[in-house]
């Protein structure tokens, strides 16, 4: 038999298996992950090697850069996650890769070295998209969570609000119509020049500051749960420039929490709106912003109101990293799912 068929007929006695053990690698952007996960919803082992260090001194995320430290990194990471996790690769049920969205080179540098070994081992090759990997970070924090629900995905390059229909399904409600929540952040921290990654440091600096210190304007896309932060990343960027040209010192913590403010209320407001309205039975979030400490406050805040249940991913699991890969891999092989040889990273790979 060919690779393609033996990958099928494997994949279709696993969706009989009992225990099903996926090693998943992650390299869509500046993060390269390796992790084992049982079932989709047990994380065995987690591996993160970050390149923040590597980037921090150009202010953001250099492609070329990255795409030579996953090089470098991934053999290392898929060999930690498989010794932590107690296990030989030859004990590995099947394989998953984030093919898309990200860089083009750190994804092909990850989907190589996946094709590479399940094509040497025999064993099956389930391809993800990074944001249906956010999204399933949820399945591996609550065993309780299972589809339909309603899904804010908040993060440097995006920011949805997605109907969970199924496992693998999904109905975007709404999306930003021009910066992400996590890209504004970005801009807003270069502002007020606080250093690389400026979502973090903007969040942290905001707790010490007055959220009401500037008052920015809340747009009102037409879309009904649609958003829209570009024009709030100007207005903040005009009162930047007017204190300077006063010769007055920005007070740096109380612009941070206005800004956060203004953004965090806006993705508030819209998320649970959209939850209310299509009769979930819960709100879910993922992706890198949805660590955000004022987001996860006032988001439970105005869930606990509404009287809906909000489900949040583990602050470790926010970020970019392999667990949520292995666990979103899971429910793909489920529906039968599994690459062949021509697999290739597709950088602008949309979730609907």
């Amino acid at each position: 038999m060919t690779y393609e068929e033996t990958a099928r007929e494997t994949v279709a006695r696993l969706k009989r298996q009992e225990k099903v053990r996926i090693l998943a690698l992650e390299t869509s952007c500046d993060e390269t992950a390796a992790a084992v996960v049982e079932n989709g919803r047990t994380i065995v082992s987690n591996v993160v090697f970050s390149q923040i260090d590597l980037h921090a001194l150009y202010g953001g995320v250099v492609p070329e850069i990255a795409s030579r430290a996953h090089v470098e990194a991934c053999d290392r990471v898929v060999d930690q996650a498989v010794k932590e996790a107690g296990m030989t690769l030859a004990d590995v049920d099947a394989f998953a890769v984030t093919y898309g969205p990200g860089l083009v080179g750190a994804l092909l540098t990850g989907v190589n070295c996946m094709k590479g070994l399940s094509y040497a081992l025999g064993k099956p090759l389930i391809p993800v998209n990074h944001i249906e990997g956010h999204v399933s970070a949820n399945y591996l924090t609550h065993s309780d969570l299972e589809p339909p629900f309603v899904c804010l995905v908040v993060s440097g390059g995006h920011s949805h609000l997605v109907q969970v229909t199924d496992y693998g399904e999904y109905r975007l409600l709404g999306q930003t119509m021009d910066d992400a929540a996590g890209e504004a952040f970005d801009k807003a921290a270069r502002v007020l020049c606080l250093p690389y990654p400026g979502g973090p440091r903007i969040d942290a600096l905001a707790e010490e500051g007055d959220p009401h210190y500037l008052t920015l304007p809340h747009p009102h896309p037409d879309g009904r749960y649609d958003y829209s932060f570009s024009g709030l990343k100007t207005a903040f960027l005009n009162a930047a420039h007017k204190m300077e040209q006063k010769g007055e010192e920005l007070p740096k913590a109380d612009m941070a929490a206005s800004f956060r403010y203004a953004v965090v209320s806006a993705l508030v407001e819209k998320a649970v709106l959209a939850a209310k309205e299509t009769g979930a039975k819960c709100l879910a979030m993922a992706g890198g912003v949805s660590a955000n400490r004022l987001l996860r406050r006032m988001m439970q805040q105005e869930c606990d109101k509404a009287g809906i249940p909000l489900y949040m991913p583990k602050i470790s699991l926010c970020t970019d990293n392999a667990a949520m890969i292995g666990s979103a891999a899971y429910y793909r092989m489920l529906r039968g799912e599994v690459a062949d040889l021509s697999l290739n990273a597709q950088p602008s790979l949309r979730l609907v």
